[in-house]
């Protein structure tokens, strides 16, 4: 039995990172159209960019001139209060001569819900989602258009790019292109099943239908295109540039907040596992989604079996040789924060992050703990 909880938690443990994006690369890509431009300006659709803020006034105006700079001819710019106190709302009235429209939510429901009411008030075919706090490239907009020219295609997300305050590497921005990549090989098979919720787009028809404001809305946007029958896929060329987040002691709480919400996500949609409805992108799901949240326990049990299994064989003990030493750098990084600024320290430091984060938001999940209302993290 001991043997068999070794294997199973080996496999468990790396199914998510490794065996899946395997899986993926051996399954044959499904057909897509290829890009185009319209040939006439006319042609362009209209394009209704959301920007959801809660209690942004010392960024509110700096995204909004973002959004003003951005070059498409015909682009409607909402900002989706989230029942600001502060002065928010003063400063997006301050732009109404730009034909930037206000729409606050009256009750603090969280993002999905100030979300909602701009989509009630807009007026593009097309809609773009982003945050405050991401950046957006002058010809952002005409680049995710494009992919629409795909009748297939329900949902385009962005690709992150994450700047650090010195304009270093940090292990965030290893993993976020390590999501890139697998989010790469998704897109060109049954779609991601997530899209970056900082910056991407989404046909009307998709989020106006089922648009649930208790699941978060890059998830449940990527759930509504395959519901339709339609996939959500990614876009390489198109980036959103963010910084990391100002008071780095609140990120892991941000990383809980964030594996919370897409517990409560998948736990309010389970019919999206069910691969006679859903097809491969169900196995997706499971993959990505499941498995990832999985993973940490089965890390634990993985390290406890190589523990008690040491002394029966060389396999063992060299696992749980390679675990205590990747462990060890885990430990030397936390007690000597300077170690982090090498790539053999930080990568696993923030991997280790990452699943104590999962363990943490796993169980306050299980203890009834849910995250609807959202404070943007600063950067």
């Amino acid at each position: 039995m001991l043997v068999f909880l070794f294997w199973l938690s080996l496999l468990g443990s790396v199914f998510s990172y490794l065996i899946y994006p395997l899986v993926l690369m051996c399954l044959p890509k499904r057909k897509q159209a290829a890009l185009s431009d319209p040939v006439k300006e006319g042609s362009w659709p209209k394009v209704s960019l959301i920007v959801t803020a809660h209690n942004e006034e010392s960024r509110i105006r700096e995204k909004i001139e973002n959004c003003l700079e951005l070059d498409y001819p015909d682009l409607e710019i909402l900002v989706a209060s989230d029942c600001s106190t502060d002065g928010t709302d003063t400063i997006v009235e301050d732009y109404r001569r730009d034909n930037v429209l206000l729409a606050r939510a009256e009750e603090r429901k969280g993002k999905e819900h100030a979300q909602y009411q701009a989509i009630l008030r807009s007026s593009g075919e097309i809609l773009v989602f982003s945050d405050v706090a991401t950046a957006i490239p002058e010809d952002a907009i005409r680049k995710l258009v494009r992919y629409f020219a795909d009748p297939s295609v329900g949902a385009v997300s962005s690709e992150d790019r994450f700047v650090s305050r010195d304009g270093g590497v940090v292990g965030e921005g290893a993993y976020v292109r390590y999501e890139m990549w697998l989010r790469g090989l998704e897109s060109a098979r049954s779609g991601v099943v997530g899209l970056s919720g900082s910056f991407f787009a989404a046909r009307r028809s998709v989020c106006v239908d089922n648009w649930d404001i208790y699941s978060p809305s890059d998830f449940n946007t990527a759930l509504n295109s395959a519901r339709a029958g339609l996939v959500a896929v990614t876009a390489p060329d198109v980036l959103g540039f963010y910084q990391d987040v100002a008071d780095a002691s609140k990120e892991f709480q941000r990383k809980v907040r964030t594996v919370i919400r897409g517990v409560t996500a998948l736990s309010r949609h389970p019919e999206v596992l069910n691969p006679f409805q859903f097809g491969m992108f169900a196995f997706q799901v499971f993959a990505h989604k499941l498995m990832r949240w999985a993973a940490p326990w089965f890390q634990i049990i993985f390290l406890f079996s190589s523990l008690l299994l040491a002394g029966k064989g060389g396999i063992y003990l060299l696992a749980l040789i390679a675990q205590l030493a990747f462990y060890g750098l885990v430990l030397a990084g936390h007690l000597y924060p300077t170690l982090r600024d090498h790539s053999a320290v930080k990568i696993p430091y923030f991997f280790v992050q990452v699943n104590v984060a999962t363990v943490n938001a796993t169980v306050s999940f299980l203890l009834g703990r849910r995250m609807t209302v959202w404070t943007p993290s600063k950067r």
